[in-house]
């Protein structure tokens, strides 16, 4: 039984201009341990996508189930004592946290609401810091005092308060220095390996999904274009717009990039008061026909246990040559976040 179970869940938003169909029928599904990702650009409805599943933002219909209890319409009380069962780290590690509260306090916070005792809780508190890499006096400091490597390993501490089994990340290292970052992801990595916790990773930045993600969810104007074990899709992309995601993603190495044939993901995101009618992505698409244009394709298994929805099998994509002058790049070993307490 998979620890996050999504189906068919649909977000919409009343505007003066119409409706808003911000997430159009997604499925997904988490087991115990599992990292997946979310990708897509930006207004895609990734960052809606996981503050349904919270529960922070009302579901039109679907169904969403975590840990085998269905919480798609259970009222705010009955809520309440699944709330500790999936947390949520939020992107901006500054406006997610009470600047008028002590760190300790916004720890201790989910723990007061859940009726636990003031020594059990400040206990908590010390274990929580030291295990995200911040001292003990940091429980007695304002958020304004910490940087922003900071602020998100508080934001992290108050996601483990209550022991949840599924954290949503969304787009938790996107506001920060890529030094940071690193240091970041490997804490999540390591507390995933101490504490079995999944994580439903939201992020527009590739090469973190691909390193720390086991699957991974392609997302377009609300629907799953492509889905899969992140490997596979990292390697053969079948969606069109997979591959032009992959393309445009940067490339370090100057000469590399040379050697990589040009992609462009023309135009912008449509109007989605008005999708266009078939598949949402043939306004963009070179590939397109008129079959795009009358019908929708849905999600469609492949022989490698990628599901795809594209009315075609596009050929595989041929390996970009590479100068015989470039040294082929070897990642370093990860530089684990308890060797930078402070960062």
């Amino acid at each position: 039984m998979s620890l996050l179970s999504v189906r068919e869940l649909r977000v919409s938003y009343p505007t003066p201009g119409g409706v808003v169909q911000a997430v159009r029928g997604v499925s997904l599904d988490i087991a115990a341990g599992e990292t997946v990702g979310l990708v897509g650009e930006s207004g895609c409805g990734k960052s809606t996508l996981g503050k349904a599943i919270m529960r922070l933002t009302p579901a039109a219909s679907g169904q969403v189930s975590i840990d085998g209890h269905d919480v798609t319409r259970l009222s705010a009380r009955r809520m309440r004592p699944l709330r500790s069962l999936m947390q949520m780290v939020f992107q901006d590690p500054h406006g997610s946290l009470n600047p008028r509260h002590r760190v300790g306090k916004i720890i201790g916070q989910p723990m007061s609401v859940a009726g636990r005792p003031r020594r059990e809780i400040d206990a908590r508190v010390q274990q929580l810091l030291a295990k995200v890499g911040l001292p003990p006096g940091a429980a007695a400091r304002f958020p304004h005092e910490f940087s922003g490597g900071q602020r998100q390993r508080i934001g992290i501490a108050r996601a483990l308060a209550l022991q949840p089994k599924l954290l949503i990340c969304d787009e938790p290292v996107s506001a920060l220095d890529v030094s940071v970052r690193a240091q970041i992801i490997n804490l999540l990595q390591d507390l995933q390996g101490e504490l079995g916790v999944s994580y439903l990773f939201i992020s527009h930045d590739l090469a973190v999904v691909r390193h720390v993600c086991d699957r991974l969810l392609v997302m377009y104007l609300g629907q799953v274009v492509e889905s899969g074990p992140t490997e596979a899709i990292w390697e053969r992309p079948s969606h069109p717009y997979t591959r032009l995601l992959l393309a445009a993603s940067p490339v370090a190495d100057p000469r590399l990039r040379q050697a990589r044939p040009e992609a462009l993901l023309r135009g912008e995101l449509p109007n989605p008061l008005a999708p266009p009618s078939g598949c949402a992505f043939r306004t963009r698409c070179a590939h397109a026909t008129a079959r795009c244009a009358s019908e929708t394709p849905g999600l469609r298994e492949l022989s490698d246990g990628r599901h795809l929805a594209c009315h075609f099998d596009l050929p595989p994509l041929a390996a970009p040559p590479v100068p015989a002058n470039v040294i082929p790049f070897q990642p370093t070993p990860p530089v684990h976040a308890t060797a930078y307490k402070f960062g």
